[in-house]
């Protein structure tokens, strides 16, 4: 335990820790009960779920050792001091996700993930918002190529799809 953490810090970094890797036995559990297909020759529908319940496994055992050191908590509060909430920056990454949210059924996945970049961008600080709306054009329409056209999954086409690809919105 650390100089100055009570016992009630440690515990409850503990049982933060047990929780997330009380998750990633479930991812894992939950991982293996997919159905694997002959269709798939090499990635089927387990990869990703298996990536993600080893983060979590990996995650929670370095948690836990965190905790069994005497936790983490004690370091957030002290970086809790440095720097007041900047509910400007909350309030912008909240419009992203609701926009995105709002979006992306009467525009289509490039412009609502466009103008959530541009706002999540704004939330951390940047100014260059023509530079940020250029950068997330690019990259949404990127995504939007690489998604329906490379890997067949339909995100959501809209109005900047159709006038690029001639896909009905």
């Amino acid at each position: 335990m650390r100089p100055g953490g009570g016992p009630g810090r440690s515990g409850a970094d503990l049982g933060a820790a047990l929780f997330v890797l009380g998750l990633g036995l479930v991812a894992v559990w939950q991982t293996f009960a997919i159905p694997a297909s002959p269709i798939y020759a090499q990635v089927g529908p387990k990869l990703v779920p298996a990536i993600i319940s080893a983060a979590l496994l990996a995650l929670g055992i370095g948690l836990v050792g965190s905790a069994l050191r005497g936790g983490w908590s004690r370091d957030i509060e002290e970086l809790q001091g440095a720097a007041p909430l900047n509910l400007r920056a909350l309030g912008l990454l909240l419009a992203g996700l609701l926009a995105n949210l709002v979006l992306i059924d009467a525009l289509g996945f490039t412009a609502a993930a466009t103008v959530q970049f541009v706002l999540v961008a704004a939330a951390f600080g940047s100014r260059a918002h023509l530079r940020n709306l250029a950068i997330a054009f690019a990259v949404s329409l990127g995504a939007y190529v690489l998604f329906v056209k490379a890997l067949g999954v339909n995100i959501g086409a809209g109005v900047v799809e159709g006038l690029i690809f001639g896909v009905p919105e």
